[in-house]
C-alpha cells in the first residue's frame, strides 16, 4: 500500500515555495552532492544556492502548444492526472531541468504540484535509503519509488508521479527521459583522456558539463521528458478504456 495519501502530499512545498527554499539559510545548511561511490553512496559537500538557476528556467521554459492541449485534455478525463508528486534535490542537474517546466505543466492542466527534498541535513550516504537513520529526510518515499537500471537500484531523481484526485497512481517517472543517454554520454565526458591527470580530467569535465547545462539539448530533453509523459498517461487511460 503507498504510503502517498492526501495528508502526506499536501506536506509538500509548491513551485514558488520550493524556490525560495533553496535560497534559505536551512537549505543551504545542508549538504549537497560532492562525489560518488558506487559500492556505498555519496559524499557531501557544500550546497549553493540553486534558486536563481530554478527562477531563470521556469521564466525561459514554455510547453508547446501540443503539450499544453494534451495536459489538457488528459486533466479533463474521469481519472485524468489531477496532481504531481515530486522528489528533488536541488543539486542534481536533472531536477534543475525538470522541475521548472514540470511547474508550467501543472500550471496548464490546473494540477497540483507537490515537492518533497529526498535528504535531510545530510546527504544520502549509502546505496539504498534509509528512514530510520535518516529521519528527517524522506527516505520513506523514495524506497517506494527506487530506479531499476543497470542491474541495480538507485535513489535517482527527480521522481515525479502523477495521481487522480484519489491518489490512484498513473505514471512515474524517473531521472531523465529514455532519449537522453546519459550514462553514456557522461561516462564519456568524464573518462581520463590520454596525457590527462585524474585532476585535469575531472576539471575539463566540469566545464564541458557546465556547457552541456546551458546548451538547446538541455531543453530538448526538458521536452522530451514532458512528451514521455503525456504519451505514458495517454496510454493508460486509453488501455483501461473498455
Amino acid at each position: 500500500m503507498s504510503i502517498v495519501t492526501a495528508e502526506r502530499f499536501a506536506r509538500g512545498m509548491t513551485f514558488d515555495e520550493y524556490v525560495k527554499y533553496i535560497g534559505s539559510a536551512e537549505n543551504l545548511a545542508r549538504e549537497a552532492f560532492g562525489s560518488y561511490f558506487p559500492d556505498s553512496g555519496s559524499m557531501g559537500a557544500a550546497r549553493k544556492d540553486n534558486s536563481g538557476v530554478l527562477r531563470e528556467r521556469y521564466a525561459k521554459v514554455r510547453l508547446s502548444d501540443h503539450q499544453v492541449a494534451a495536459i489538457t485534455w488528459l486533466a479533463a478525463q474521469p481519472n485524468g492526472p489531477a496532481k504531481i508528486l515530486v522528489i528533488s534535490e536541488d543539486w542534481s542537474s536533472d531536477c534543475r531541468r525538470d522541475v521548472p517546466v514540470l511547474a508550467r505543466l501543472a500550471e496548464a492542466g490546473g494540477l497540483e504540484i507537490r515537492i518533497f527534498n529526498r535528504d535531510g541535513k545530510k546527504i544520502l550516504a549509502q546505496r539504498r535509503p534509509d528512514p530510520a537513520k535518516f529521519p528527517d529526510g524522506n527516505h520513506d518515499l523514495m524506497l517506494e519509488f527506487m530506479n531499476t537500471k543497470n542491474g541495480g537500484e538507485w535513489a535517482s531523481l527527480p521522481v515525479v508521479v502523477f495521481y487522480t484526485r484519489d491518489f490512484r497512481e498513473l505514471h512515474r517517472y524517473i531521472e531523465y527521459p529514455a532519449i537522453y543517454r546519459k550514462d553514456a554520454i557522461r561516462g564519456h565526458q568524464q573518462a581520463v583522456r590520454p596525457g590527462e591527470t585524474s585532476a585535469q580530467a575531472k576539471e575539463r569535465d566540469a566545464g564541458v558539463f557546465l556547457a552541456m547545462q546551458r546548451s538547446p539539448f538541455f531543453d530538448v530533453w526538458a521536452s522530451a521528458g514532458i512528451d514521455e509523459m503525456l504519451a505514458a498517461m495517454f496510454e493508460k487511460l486509453t488501455l483501461a478504456t473498455p
